[in-house]
């Protein structure tokens, strides 16, 4: 398909998501709202200069790690173990799993365990007993968790587990708490790209942005449903609190 609209060819590309099938160097124009690790995975030069035809905004989701660890124990300080569910085939699942375990091990909790999942079929056939010894969840970022999030929260859920998710979607279908990059408003700042690119301006010229909105959202039916109480510490610091 990506190959079909250069071939057209296009004044513009907005993709949600990069994958193999987008060349840094295509002749079309490409914004991306939300790119992850973009330098590390050869996508751009540098995020002031990203030197091809890609730019766009991160979603800053392996630098905010550390920032998911931090939070669920505060929330839940007596936790010594932690669940760090990752998808194996991601292309930045290793550095996201290395700064999760760096940061539970600076904070005391010293036993990290991967959960691995790469799949929608390989999610449904996990069970809560993978969670075994687990005192909390911290779920990656990944397209797959995030499409099939309803999977994932039903999952740990059962497992009557902490957890913490990088998107407020998560919250909203009944995930306990999300801290993550506000990806609405990344797409609202993708449209003055897209304009100014329609205007003349080139990929080359426009800095790949970080996010500036950020959401931390708890879901408090699903704390009460799991029978865990949260401190005001916590709840004061919420963007949002769904009863």
């Amino acid at each position: 398909m990506a190959a079909e609209l250069v071939a057209l060819p296009v004044d513009v590309i907005v993709v949600e998501g990069l994958s193999a099938a987008i060349d840094p160097n295509c002749p079309v124009p490409v914004v991306a709202p939300v790119i992850v690790d973009p330098v590390r995975r050869g996508l751009a030069a540098s995020l002031a200069h990203p030197g091809g035809s890609i730019t766009g905004f991160t979603l800053m989701t392996t630098e905010l790690n550390a920032k998911h660890v931090e939070l669920l124990q505060r929330a839940f300080p007596a936790i010594t173990t932690v669940a760090v569910f990752v998808n194996p085939t991601q292309a930045s699942h290793k550095w996201a799993f290395e700064q999760t375990e760096t940061a539970a091990q600076s904070l005391g909790l010293g036993n990290v365990r991967r959960v691995e999942a790469e799949s929608a079929a390989a999610l449904r056939e996990l069970r809560p007993e993978v969670f075994s010894g687990a005192g909390a969840v911290v779920v990656l970022p990944e397209g797959v968790f995030y499409n099939y999030r309803r999977e994932v929260i039903a999952l740990v859920n059962e497992a009557r587990l902490p957890a913490i998710y990088p998107e407020r979607d998560y919250v909203d279908d009944g995930g306990l708490m999300a801290y993550g990059a506000n990806v609405a408003d990344n797409f609202r700042r993708a449209a003055d790209y897209v304009d100014r690119i329609l205007k003349g301006a080139k990929p080359v010229d426009l800095p790949i942005q970080e996010p500036v909105k950020f959401d931390f959202v708890i879901n408090l039916k699903t704390a009460r449903e799991l029978g865990l109480t949260l401190p005001r510490t916590i709840l004061l610091l919420a963007d949002e609190v769904i009863e």
